[in-house]
């Protein structure tokens, strides 16, 4: 995956070999020399207006992406997340999120599916984004949805000052918005349909405190009531 989003010109490292060394499997890739977004915007050195508008170059350096033939589509990678989660996910939530997706028709664009500060490098040469295992055709409003699930409902539970990620999230879609030339309401009505799928990837993973997974699973149930309503015509 990093390398054919390399070669397609997202901002991502260089692959160079895949090795077994001692009957273990690595790949060889390029260094990249510099502390992560995260390190910089706790201590201080960067502000939560930089950090935000960081993110945002580069989430839309990566939405410009052309998509790598090798890259999935959003149902396929939801569907095998789910397969692979050892039944996290009530038979009900994965059957209605496959429906949701296949009912938005996601256009075809590149999406990294896990982009905040811990996933960028600040190097000499400029911010490169790590950690491609999550990347997945779809439209940017997908990518803006796991943003902001992952600073605004996730990342505040194990940080010390909760508002200064949701900070980041919202200078992060300010600057988004303005650099792609749309208003903040076109930003959040693309980014709304994606929500429930955004937190449907959390409650795959492991993280989060079990509070948090019952609200996010109250609001994926809440969503997809709703679109089943919608899609009835009532």
């Amino acid at each position: 995956m990093i390398r054919a989003v390399f070669a397609a010109g997202a901002p991502a490292p260089e692959v160079f070999d895949e090795v077994t060394v001692e009957k273990r499997f690595g790949i060889v890739m390029q260094r990249l020399d510099g502390p992560t977004l995260l390190q910089l915007s706790r201590s201080g050195a960067m502000t939560p207006e930089q950090t935000g508008a960081t993110l945002a170059t580069l989430a839309i350096s990566v939405h410009k992406t052309a998509p790598p033939p090798d890259v999935l589509p959003l149902r396929d990678t939801m569907a095998g997340s789910s397969r692979l989660s050892g039944g996290i996910l009530p038979k009900h939530i994965a059957t209605g999120i496959l429906t949701l997706i296949e009912r938005l028709t996601p256009g075809d664009g590149l999406s990294h599916g896990d982009l905040h500060p811990g996933n960028v490098i600040m190097t000499a040469d400029g911010p490169r984004l790590i950690d491609w295992g999550g990347a997945t055709r779809a439209p940017a409003g997908f990518d803006l949805a796991c943003c902001h699930v992952l600073l605004s409902e996730l990342t505040p539970e194990t940080v010390a000052d909760p508002e200064r990620p949701r900070a980041y999230n919202a200078v992060m879609q300010s600057d988004y918005a303005r650099l792609a030339g749309m208003s903040a309401e076109a930003l959040t009505a693309a980014m709304g349909p994606y929500l429930p799928i955004a937190r449907v990837r959390v409650l795959l993973g492991p993280a989060g405190s079990s509070a948090l997974r019952e609200r996010l699973m109250h609001h994926v149930e809440a969503a997809l009531r709703s679109a089943d309503v919608s899609s009835a015509g009532f």
